[in-house]
């Protein structure tokens, strides 16, 4: 059954080194993102599954130890999921789950055992609860770590340049996430969600699903859009 679950921005500028002279800009975020892992390690999990973003309507594994690397953003800096497993060979992670895995590595995370999965952003919200359900159902105690940003529409210099519509939709995000409303975020418009080019609305639906039946309460423990891209850290216990 799932026992908590954090959520957490999932851009490579959360890394210092990637930031480089702008590091210092999301640093709330990470203390945020540090407290929503305390509250994972809190609850004792018997299994740590990260939840994060991927392509088309597939939903793909990841085994503890598979690696990562930030060369692509022009950083010399390698991770890897967990402590433990070895990966196949050829596997590594994608962009939200290298986020992730710095994350458990900064905050030195070795209460249970890691898997990961990516659900892609044309995967609709029936089939992420699904998902999210099947995940909760597993024997044992199990959190959630979720990764994935809200809008990329907020002001004219952000990636998606300013949409009205971007403010409205990232504030009932936060609010849903906040309040651990499963409902509400299960509603979320995927189409919208899209052209508003938020990553996290799937791994969000995924979430929902696994909470269905819990009492769960929410936190929201930081919300802002620097560099025009909504982020949000919540934890749910």
């Amino acid at each position: 059954m799932l026992v908590a679950a954090a959520v957490c921005p999932c851009p490579p500028l959360l890394v210092p080194e990637v930031a480089a002279g702008a590091a210092p800009e999301l640093d709330a975020a990470r203390a945020a993102c540090a407290d929503a892992l305390g509250v994972l390690a809190a609850a004792r999990p018997d299994r740590l599954v990260v939840v994060g973003p991927g392509e088309g309507d597939d939903v793909t594994a990841y085994p503890e130890g598979t690696p990562g690397s930030f060369r692509g953003f022009g950083v010399d800096k390698d991770v890897r999921l967990g402590t433990g497993g070895e990966a196949a060979a050829g596997g590594e992670l994608p962009y939200g789950l290298m986020a992730a895995a710095w994350l458990l590595e900064r905050t030195g995370w070795s209460d249970a055992p890691i898997e990961a999965i990516t659900v892609g952003e044309g995967l609709p919200a029936p089939r992420c609860a699904a998902v999210g359900r099947d995940l909760a159902a597993r024997a044992g105690r199990v959190a959630l770590l979720v990764m994935g940003d809200a809008s990329a529409c907020r002001s004219l210099k952000a990636p998606g340049y300013l949409d009205e519509r971007a403010a409205p939709f990232d504030a009932e995000i936060a609010r849903a996430l906040g309040a651990a409303d499963g409902a509400a975020l299960t509603a979320l418009d995927a189409e919208l969600a899209r052209e508003l080019k938020v990553s996290g609305r799937a791994p969000w639906q995924v979430l929902a699903g696994a909470a269905e039946g819990t009492a769960l309460g929410g936190a929201l423990l930081y919300e802002d859009a620097p560099y025009g891209v909504g982020y949000v850290v919540a934890a749910w216990s």
